[in-house]
């Protein structure tokens, strides 16, 4: 089983990354997708989720109408476009699946934003 995201960077204020998170060894497609982050010094936090089969999305308060959560379940992939970034969005951001069952993580990428 494996999680692996990518896309993190440096960024300036104001620009756009798109982060990946391809999954393997499981049935992905059963999953419900979140993206989580850690700033330095912060508790792990929800940012985004998405229901398993991408009908339904939710989104943390302080990403709403910025980010973006997708999926693409032939592909086993959960994405999440950033937007208009800001530097409190630095932070290592991780994929995570989830159902009743099953919980998995991904190792994390880290996303910097500063001039």
């Amino acid at each position: 089983v494996q999680l692996v995201e990518s896309g993190g960077g440096l960024v300036q204020p104001g620009g756009s990354l798109k982060l990946s998170c391809a999954a393997s060894g499981f049935i992905f497609s059963r999953y419900a997708g979140r993206w989580y982050r850690q700033a330095p010094g912060k508790e792990r936090e929800l940012v985004a989720t998405i229901t398993s089969a991408g009908g339904g999305t939710n989104y943390a308060d302080s990403v709403k109408g910025r980010f973006t959560i997708s999926r693409d379940n032939v592909k086993n992939t959960v994405y999440l476009q950033m937007s208009s970034l800001k530097r409190e969005d630095t932070a290592v951001y991780y994929c995570n699946a989830v159902n009743d069952w099953y919980d998995y993580w991904g190792q994390g990428t880290k996303v910097t934003v500063s001039s």
